[in-house]
């Protein structure tokens, strides 16, 4: 008889938040796949668990993958594990869940925090309408390319971004989309929980003079038409705002030109 995977949901902060039924579920199963052993290992300690483990992260998913598909297919039960959250969003625990259903392997759910659904709650931001959009390309020519598909989404845009690439990626969208409301949501259930909502140029400003902290959560207006229509006088009055926060009157001009239809050197003179 084939085993079982269980899909397992760990704390994004507080370890308060690992759900009874999961504590039980690890203690129980054979073994459990863990992104990073270490990180698992710690919330295995703090609950008194002990239990194999073997590492599956994107760069051994493959072999890792087959080894505990067998395993599986030869009756054992397994629990996979991500760092924080739920596995298999934006996550290489998608491969495994996905290997398991081509191989008639049950998988059952044992739900826990996501950060991008909780985020989204506590921003105030609208939630009706959403798009996930996990993780940019940390490649400057292709996450440009990704944002620009998304310049007309008109759903509310989430997205997750690491301290040492927020900057370039919040220029970036406001390259690509204008000034847009956005929130700003880092250390989820952590002591230092934290909502800026503020706008996109306004966040280009403030970490322009401080150093994020923090793995973020980046929630977007989506577009709407009305409102994103920017005629030439507004397209000036936008560079300006670039000069006081310090850019120069050509690469003012430039990223305006990049976000509207005109062009960089009416606007260049405009400025003059």
């Amino acid at each position: 008889m084939n085993g079982k995977l269980y899909v397992v949901g760990t704390p994004i902060g507080n370890l308060g938040d690992l759900s009874p039924r999961a504590v039980q579920t690890l203690n129980e199963v054979d073994f459990i796949a863990a992104e990073d052993t270490r990180v698992t290992l710690k919330l295995l300690n703090h609950f008194g668990i002990k239990k194999e483990m073997i590492s599956y992260f994107e760069h051994n998913k493959n072999e890792h993958g087959e080894q505990i598909l067998n395993r599986l297919a030869n009756g054992e039960s397994c629990a996979i594990c991500t760092d924080a959250g739920m596995p298999a969003i934006s996550d290489p625990g998608e491969d495994l869940v996905r290997l398991c259903h081509e191989n008639n392997i049950a998988v059952e759910s044992v739900p826990g925090p996501t950060a991008f659904a909780t985020a989204l709650a506590i921003s105030g931001m609208n939630s009706r309408r959403f798009t996930f959009e996990g993780f940019l390309s940390a490649n400057k020519k292709e996450r440009r390319e990704q944002l620009e598909e998304l310049k007309y989404e008109k759903r509310t845009m989430v997205f997750y971004e690491a301290p040492h690439k927020l900057q370039p990626t919040l220029k970036d969208m406001y390259a690509s989309f204008g000034e847009r409301n956005i929130a700003l949501v880092k250390e989820i259930t952590k002591i230092h929980e934290t909502v800026i909502r503020t706008s996109l140029l306004q966040a280009v400003t403030m970490f322009d003079e401080e150093t994020p902290k923090g793995e973020f959560v980046i929630i977007v207006d989506g577009f709407v038409e009305q409102e994103n229509i920017i005629d030439f006088e507004r397209a000036v009055e936008m560079a300006k705002e670039m000069l006081a926060d310090g850019m120069s009157i050509n690469s003012a001009s430039k990223e305006i030109a990049k976000m509207t239809s005109f062009k960089k050197g009416d606007i260049y003179k405009a400025l003059l």
